[in-house]
């Protein structure tokens, strides 16, 4: 087995927004106020570039695409940065891809100069929500303000070096 981590082209677009769609579907994250229905997910490497101070990361898996995981501004905070969007095929869960994926996004934020990375998902994720706190990630009460995914019920945030 081959495994990939690269960054967000257009060739991937169609399978990745695939992958966002139908992972988002099995915890329910479904409709308005949930990521997977956000219209940057029909084509993510055209929303996530470098000079926006953002990144999009595919994972592959001989030369499939089964998820990815992104890091761009939160709003108008321009130290505050989000996570967004990490999701992965069920047989490809366990592999160490979550892992991966988030360390490259926050390895991006701190050479982007952010100072803390904030992120919105759902309690039904619990494997996602226990990698979060492994990387440091504390819960939060209540989302940020300017949150778009009025549908999560999990917030969290983590300072960054």
């Amino acid at each position: 087995m081959k495994v990939e981590i690269v960054n967000a082209m257009p060739k991937y677009d169609e399978a990745l927004c695939a992958v966002i769609q139908s992972v988002g579907a099995e915890f329910g994250a479904v409709g308005e106020g949930f990521g997977p229905s956000d219209p940057e997910v029909l084509a993510m490497s055209e929303n996530y570039s470098e000079a926006n101070r953002s990144l999009y990361l595919v994972a592959l898996v001989d030369g499939k695409v089964v998820g990815g995981c992104g890091l761009a501004p939160f709003g108008e905070h321009q130290e505050v940065c989000e996570l967004k969007k990490l999701f992965l095929l069920p047989e490809t869960r366990g592999l160490g891809l979550g892992k991966e994926l988030v360390q490259q996004c926050l390895a991006f934020a701190t050479q982007q100069g952010y100072t803390s990375c904030y992120l919105d998902t759902l309690t039904s994720m619990s494997a996602a929500v226990r990698l979060y706190e492994n990387f440091g990630f504390t819960h939060l009460n209540a989302p940020y303000e300017g949150t778009l995914h009025n549908g999560c019920d999990v917030w969290m945030l983590k300072s960054l070096p």
